[in-house]
């Protein structure tokens, strides 16, 4: 149940005023994916105790997450993407993923461990609960910050946004793209190769799902791979100093207030096994992109027509931050400005799994950045 509002913590009227009382805690963690989970750990680590279980007079914390289950946005992934061919580091802080066949989906691997790691921690995650606005309650520097559920709200000392991309899929616009006959679906639509198999697929996208999928596919379909500028492959291994020289490439865009931008804008497309596959195979061909769709297919930007039964659309995401809204955050340049995790123009509030930490070392690097912070600025009121 809610707590009391706590005193001196003034509501703002022309905004809750039909509120009467909310749920006060010191950290909501939105979004339990790798970021919010390693949040949750060293919250934990740190002497913070969850809402529910937590002493008279003990600091506390609460993660709220939107899906149904545990596991972030693995358990939505395609089932053919197998724990070999997963891109990066998806270990949670304080708990390996346990052995498995390299050739096992990886949704199917991944959610059961993420829910492994939360009752190990005990975390105490809430869901379904979907985050619908994050306001100031007052003027105050200070003050609360309200985060507004479809199950409540809460009041919070500080709000750590781990909200991720995937519920945000990019689709570009391109001229007739409504007239198009056939099918058209983007990398978090998909499901299996096999639904294309005799078809012709335009798959348009530059990224690391691009080329998977584009392996994947061509094995039972005609394929065509389309990006807006040539790739430029980089010859060197995606190790772990080339991820930490991407990280902090983009962190220096998210500083500025710059949108994050992808890793490969920063650090050119790695050869991964799938890419020399279908380079072996022949299918690793790129076409430049098309200027207009058409009914039957594109037309390209010297007039000739590529005739085309799907177009997959591997262009990435963007961050789903549209609860935060209410802080008016966003730059000219479209994007927040964020130093070190947290927001430089809201101080209460910390953006992880943003820019820099998108990806899961930079998540779990962030998580832990986010609540070394919040326990500074703790002691410092403390003394």
């Amino acid at each position: 149940m809610p707590h009391e509002v706590p005193s001196g913590i003034p509501l703002r009227d022309t905004v809750l005023d039909q509120l009467v009382e909310y749920a006060a805690v010191d950290v909501v963690v939105i979004g339990a994916g790798q970021a919010g989970l390693s949040a949750g750990y060293h919250l934990r680590r740190r002497g913070f105790a969850p809402v529910d279980e937590a002493q008279s007079g003990a600091e506390t914390f609460v993660v709220l997450d939107a899906n149904d289950q545990p596991g972030g946005a693995w358990q939505h992934r395609w089932p053919s993407l197998r724990m070999a061919t997963v891109n990066g580091i998806h270990e949670l802080p304080g708990a390996p993923v346990p052995p498995v066949d390299p050739q096992h989906s990886s949704r199917d691997v991944l959610p059961p461990y993420f829910q492994a790691y939360e009752e190990q921690f005990a975390l105490h995650v809430r869901r379904p609960v979907r985050v619908t606005a994050v306001r100031r309650a007052d003027a105050s520097a200070n003050g609360r910050l309200l985060v507004e559920t479809d199950a409540g709200i809460w009041a919070a000392r500080y709000v750590i946004n781990a909200t991720g991309t995937w519920t945000r899929p990019f689709w570009p616009h391109y001229p007739g793209q409504q007239s198009f006959r056939g099918r058209q679906l983007h990398v978090a639509d998909y499901v299996s190769a096999d639904e294309f198999a005799g078809n012709r697929v335009l798959i348009v996208g530059a990224g690391v799902s691009a080329v998977q999928l584009l392996e994947e596919i061509s094995h039972v379909a005609e394929t065509f791979w389309m990006t807006r500028r040539e790739p430029d492959w980089a010859e060197e291994a995606f190790d772990i100093p080339a991820r930490v020289a991407a990280i902090a490439g983009v962190e220096d865009r998210v500083r500025r207030g710059l949108p994050p931008g992808s890793v490969i804008s920063v650090t050119g497309m790695h050869w991964t096994p799938w890419a020399r596959a279908a380079q072996a195979r022949g299918v690793l061909v790129r076409h430049p992109m098309f200027a207009s769709i058409e009914p039957d297919g594109v037309r390209m930007a010297d007039g000739s027509f590529i005739a085309a039964d799907v177009i997959l659309w591997a262009t990435g995401f963007r961050p789903a931050l549209e609860h935060l809204a209410p802080f008016r955050l966003r730059t000219p340049e479209g994007g927040i400005r964020v130093a070190d995790t947290r927001a430089i123009d809201e101080p209460r509030l910390f953006l992880i799994g943003y820019g820099p930490s998108q990806s899961t070392i930079g998540a779990n690097r962030a998580g832990r950045a986010a609540v070394r912070a919040i326990v500074e600025d703790r002691a410092a009121v403390a003394a």
